[in-house]
């Protein structure tokens, strides 16, 4: 999530010119698919879309509602969990529970009672912060980044969450920490801090959970808008929702281009998961915060969930994994 970009480098926007066009060409060739409305809803600040396919059901937050929500495509219901403080993301763990980010740190949620329980105490880390996105690695660890309240540069931090309950800090000095994703093979991690429009790509080692020789993956142009939320396919490709940017597109994090892009009713687009029966349907959530008068009149259902077919399938979402022998 991002309400402003307040530092945007010189050599950013002359990036920016000089791909405009490149980037238009191809993403032309991309406009094919349709996206449908799948749930309407006002959410403030839609987030944190990641499909369980256990229950076959889509797990979405509303960071600034407060609201754990819990998505059922079949029955068209939305269960929704109240929280105490603002709900970052969102991983599936047990039958019955949910690892969910607040503003303290990680809890368990029971998904039946709505009741929550301090797991990782993170006080002391996010000071005038909170956390912000993440997710599970191959091996269960959860990841999840933080935010400063007023988004100042470089004072926040992605950390991991161990199958014994260890919190370790593992890149410092973000600004604002978001999407997070494996590849197939488990040898590589793709990471956004918004702030940078770039995606970074990390040799990972499932083992160890370490990272390692840091590199650009994809450089985006501000023209595009501004990565949030991200996923992966089965082809290794990264889908990328686009804060400011009206859509979700797809990456390739080898060449760095552009493959396609998916045009959502909706501006400010906040992350996307793959899900179905099939993991052939991408989940798209979205905002409603931070629009002017004209582009809330433009796009009245600015905060629902919606979906497409795009043509690939997505990958298992990872589940945390606890070490029976912390509890």
């Amino acid at each position: 999530m991002i309400k402003k970009i307040l530092c945007i480098s010189f050599s950013i926007l002359l990036f920016a010119c000089n791909s405009k066009k490149e980037y238009r060409e191809k993403i032309v060739k991309g406009k094919n698919k349709t996206v449908t409305l799948a749930y309407q809803i006002k959410a403030k600040l839609g987030e944190g879309a990641i499909w369980n396919y256990k229950t076959q059901e889509l797990y979405w937050v509303d960071i600034e509602g407060k609201k754990f929500n819990i998505y059922n495509p079949k029955s068209k219901v939305n269960t929704i969990l109240n929280t105490a403080s603002r709900i970052s993301t969102v991983v599936p763990f047990t039958e019955n529970e949910a690892m969910i980010a607040l503003e303290d740190g990680v809890h368990k949620m029971n998904l039946q009672t709505g009741e929550s329980t301090l797991f990782t105490d993170m006080k002391s880390e996010l000071l005038g912060s909170r956390l912000n996105d993440g997710k599970c690695d191959p091996a269960g660890r959860f990841w999840v980044g933080s935010m400063h309240f007023k988004q100042e540069k470089g004072k926040a931090n992605l950390y991991t969450i161990s199958s014994e309950n260890i919190l370790q800090k593992k890149i410092d000095s973000v600004t604002i920490s978001n999407g997070i994703v494996w590849t197939s093979d488990k040898k590589t991690m793709y990471y956004i801090d918004t702030s940078t429009s770039t995606v970074k790509s990390f040799d990972y080692n499932n083992e160890t959970g370490e990272i390692s020789n840091e590199k650009l993956a994809v450089k985006i142009p501000i023209s595009l808008g501004f990565p949030d939320g991200m996923t992966i396919d089965e082809e290794n490709m990264l889908w990328v929702g686009m804060w400011n940017g009206n859509a979700v597109i797809r990456f390739n994090p080898v060449t760095g281009k552009v493959i396609s892009k998916i045009e959502v009713p909706a501006h400010n687009i906040t992350s996307c998961a793959f899900g179905g029966e099939n993991l052939d349907i991408l989940y798209i959530t979205s905002a409603s915060v931070d629009m002017t008068a004209e582009e809330i009149e433009k796009y009245p259902l600015a905060g629902s969930i919606f979906k497409v077919k795009p043509g690939v399938k997505g990958v298992n979402s990872n589940f945390y994994i606890e070490n029976k022998s912390t509890k």
